[in-house]
């Protein structure tokens, strides 16, 4: 994707994740936030029809307004409207679970839910062993 800039020169598009067919998104708000889905088709310029598929991520085919999705970096191929049997296979040809437990992005999320489940004591615990490898380090 190129652009046109002043005095006719050409630059890159700095944008690398398009609303497109295939995207993998992340859902960020709603009963479904923290899952991933797959764009099977736009409605307009703010809704998009998604689809997990359900027996994978868990999210049914639905609209769902743009402003709740975070697009990821990865893509799956397939056709307008897939249906789950398809979608399906186009994931595990993708390998799209593997690829994303191991991004950094992922990683960070399981973080914040290990955190957000940990109770008083753990706290304590964490606390405890930060200052001692600190103790260590002088």
């Amino acid at each position: 994707y190129i652009r046109l800039v002043a005095k006719r020169q050409l630059a890159a598009m700095p944008y690398k994740r398009f609303v497109e067919l295939g995207r993998v998104c992340l859902v960020t708000y709603g009963p479904d936030k923290g899952k991933l889905c797959t764009i099977v088709d736009v409605i307009d310029h703010n809704r998009v029809l998604v689809d997990g598929p359900s027996s994978i991520t868990g999210i049914h085919h639905q609209p769902m307004p743009i402003k709740r999705l975070m697009l990821t970096d990865l893509k799956v191929a397939t056709t307008r409207n897939a249906r789950q049997t398809a979608l399906i296979r186009a994931w595990e040809e993708a390998d799209v679970l593997t690829k994303w437990n191991g991004s950094s992005w992922a990683k960070k999320l399981a973080d914040k839910q290990k955190r957000a489940a940990m109770s008083d004591f753990d706290r304590f615990e964490v606390m405890v062993a930060r200052k001692t490898r600190a103790a260590a380090m002088k």
